[in-house]
């Protein structure tokens, strides 16, 4: 997740028609038709240009009416593979069913390929939508100039130009070679499609890889293959920074099938976001063989300074830190005066524990390098991150190192990390084979880029006259910086941001504060990333702060809004102001208003106050984040240990929503997401290593106890898209511990949760 990209406010495009050497740099030729390239371009919030990108082949019309689109960002089963181009489409006025979409390599000419942040769609809108209007005002003034009409009494619909006044069409096919000797016409001549002329933007449009799934035909990380390629797996340092002192190969090679075994030298501390662990890899004819001689291996291993990490330890040691005074990242008023005069103080500490991705496909990645070249098929998030580190670590110009995206089978922030890649490519290098490194799940869960605990207090007061006087919200745990840099010791404001330092509500006195916590293993970003403990501690917090004060927890959380206004935070925040996701806080601000209106519908659904049976109660909660508000309510039934979840309403607010299908179906995987890890899910450490080992200790959500019934309502809105990856996961989990409490009378300051 980024969660700023220096300064820089928007991504704008210029379109031209490529030459010939642009397509074979682009790796095709069109022969016959019209092609557009589009150069992405940023610029700084006064509208200079910061970063120009190269340009690319990047949409063609052949002569048979097929429309090529090349999708840049990585489908992870967010489908943005369809729903980028589909932007496109719509304002050319292409028939869906004649659109041919392509998976671009890693290249800087496609301007940023991380798929992560939720922010693609954000990011990238608009210029697909110029992309797109421009390739249909050559279109149209082809066909105009043919029948002799004006261009504005034409129009695209279903790839054809079309004249109402004579009823007259034609198809793109037969007009692309008299649309490609037009000139591009200039950005003020382009329109853009009203609202009401979408035929794709905010509809249901299915996913265009959903039937190679389905059926198996959809190549994974996993899945790619080559003449000749051999299969290697790596027994990695069981514990951070550590290495390898010596090892044995002679067990191992005896194994049948096994061909060489050869160390990986880590980074040791830090451990860095790109580099593989130290560990020694057996390359073998097939996995099994792999597996075995990794089994057969004998290590000895320097464990570092990580050796004796315990996260209970560390966990209960936070717990004394956050009762201490902290280091102030934002201050609003005076809030001990406030906790002074306070006619009630309510005071709790909340714990998280470390959290895996765990994702349905662990890592692997396969590499052939011969002649000075690498060629690489990788389920990445960061394909050109990926490029660099290679480049780097091979020695190599980026020129010659070729990375082919395949489909991920789930990312949630891990595949934006190149580590296996990079040990795919070393041993490429050294043995002189094509290397495909897979990953077991043990490995997946011992050597993660994991989700790191979490331990908050906050204090809440409540005055004389019934209102929220005070809010003290004490924050600590490992930094995802720590990772690059072992000298960091607190939360970066680009992680307060997320859910603590933008707390929106109108108390007269607050105060954030952050502690020290030290990092013992590698931290990486996990799907909404911080939002998941500060809205777990907020939310909850929230609903406590409604029952002392006698209210209604949804008519709690509108009095707390206060009046429709748009928030900045900047001149409370200490270090920096607020970062707002990257974007500019006028372009993209706090509006109390939105965040009502989900509040209210998401009641409305879930019909809010209505009478359930015993042990039967509804929970609330409401965050915004990756700039999208999100209202949740979630229905319980709790017997003795265990919970039902018959149903659960989100209501959001997402600006323009592109596909709604996708949008849907992104609600419903992340209250399954945020249903494992608030009930299920903890990494724990004892002497530096990983406790868990696959599914049986690392657990994740079961049938029985996920969500039946996913109720999602997306409001209406023309305002800039914004993310919906990630903005489900954070009001879900506080939402279910208000269901519990409001069942059994029982809080939850602990995930998972028990009660």
């Amino acid at each position: 997740m980024k969660y700023a990209k220096d300064n820089i406010q928007e991504i704008k495009a210029d379109v031209f028609k490529p030459s010939r050497r642009d397509f074979l740099k682009a790796g095709s030729l069109l022969s016959g038709g019209l092609a557009l390239g589009v150069s992405f371009w940023s610029c700084d919030s006064k509208g200079a240009k910061t970063a120009l990108f190269e340009p690319n082949v990047y949409l063609t019309i052949g002569t048979d009416g097929i429309v090529t689109i090349m999708a840049h960002r990585t489908e992870m089963g967010q489908g943005i593979r369809t729903s980028l181009p589909l932007v496109l489409a719509d304002e050319l006025g292409a028939d869906w069913e004649k659109v041919n979409i392509e998976q671009a390599l890693a290249d800087e000419k496609y301007g940023d390929q991380n798929t992560d942040g939720s922010y693609s769609i954000r990011m990238f809108y608009k210029p697909f939508r110029e992309a797109g209007a421009t390739a249909r005002q050559m279109l149209v003034r082809a066909a105009a100039a043919k029948w002799k009409v004006n261009e504005d009494e034409c129009s695209t619909a279903k790839s054809e130009v079309l004249h109402t006044a004579s009823g007259k069409s034609i198809s793109f096919g037969e007009l692309v070679e008299d649309a490609s000797k037009l000139e591009v016409p200039e950005a003020s001549e382009i329109q853009l499609k009203a609202v009401e002329d979408f035929e794709l933007i905010g509809k249901a449009t299915p996913i265009v890889d959903g039937h190679n799934i389905a059926s198996g035909k959809a190549v994974y990380g996993i899945d790619a293959a080559v003449e000749g390629m051999k299969i290697a797996v790596v027994k990695r340092c069981p514990v951070v920074g550590g290495s390898v002192v010596s090892f044995d190969a002679e067990k191992a090679k005896a194994i049948p099938g096994v061909l060489e075994v050869i160390e990986i030298k880590g980074p040791g501390l830090p451990a860095t976001l790109s580099k593989p662990l130290s560990g020694v890899a057996v390359i073998a004819e097939n996995t099994w063989a792999a597996i075995k001689g990794r089994e057969a291996l004998e290590v000895e291993w320097d464990l570092g300074p990580n050796a004796t990490y315990d996260s209970d330890q560390q966990i209960a040691e936070l717990k004394e830190s956050v009762k201490k005074k902290g280091t102030d990242r934002r201050v609003r008023g005076n809030f001990t005066q406030a906790k002074a005069s306070a006619k009630k103080v309510i005071e709790h500490t909340y714990v998280a524990p470390h959290l895996a991705h765990a994702t349905m496909e662990p890592p692997a990645a396969l590499a052939v390098v011969k002649d000075g070249k690498c060629e690489v098929w990788a389920p990445t998030q960061n394909p050109q991150g990926a490029r660099d580190v290679l480049a780097e670590e091979l020695g190599m110009e980026k020129g010659n190192i070729t990375i082919h995206v395949t489909l991920l089978g789930g990312g949630f922030g891990r595949k934006s990390k190149p580590d296996f890649i990079v040990e795919a490519a070393l041993l490429a290098k050294e043995s002189g084979y094509p290397v495909k490194v897979t990953w077991t799940r043990e490995d997946d869960i011992h050597h993660d880029y994991f989700h790191a605990l979490s331990v908050q207090r906050v204090v809440a007061t409540i005055d004389s006259q019934n209102k929220l006087s005070g809010w003290n919200h004490h924050i600590a745990y490992p930094s995802i910086s720590a990772t690059t840099d072992t000298s960091v010791l607190q939360p970066s404001v680009g992680e307060m941001m997320l859910g603590a330092i933008d707390f929106a509500y109108q108390v007269p006195a607050i105060q954030i504060e952050t502690h020290d916590a030290k990092s013992h293993l590698r931290v990486g970003w996990l799907r909404s990333v911080r939002n998941i403990p500060q809205a777990y501690a907020i939310c909850t917090m929230l609903d406590e702060v409604a029952e002392a004060r006698g209210m209604d927890p949804v008519q709690n959380i509108l009095d707390l809004l206060g009046e429709d206004q748009n928030l900045t935070f900047a001149e409370e925040i200490t270090d920096g102001g607020y970062p707002n996701y990257g974007e500019s806080i006028e372009d993209y601000p706090w509006e109390t208003a939105r965040m009502k209106a989900v509040i209210k519908k998401v009641a409305e659904d879930a019909n809010w106050g209505r009478k359930l049976p015993s042990g039967s109660a509804l929970g609330f909660a409401a965050h915004k984040s990756f700039l999208t508000y999100v209202a949740c309510i979630v229905e319980v039934k709790v017997n003795g240990s265990s919970v039902e979840i018959p149903n659960v309403y989100y209501a959001l607010d997402c600006g323009t929503g592109v596909n709604t299908d996708r949008i849907k179906s992104q609600f419903e995987g992340g209250a399954q997401f945020a249903a494992s890890f608030a009930l299920k899910s903890a990494i724990t450490f004892k002497e530096g290593r990983v406790v868990q080992n696959n599914f049986d200790g690392y657990e994740i959500i079961r049938m029985p106890e996920s969500p039946k019934n996913i109720h999602v309502h997306i409001m209406e809105s023309t305002a800039k898209p914004t993310g919906v990856g990630e903005p489900p996961v954070p009001p879900f989990a506080p939402a279910l511990a208000n269901a519990i409490y409001a069942a059994t009378g029982k809080r939850i300051y602990e995930m998972p949760m028990k009660w």
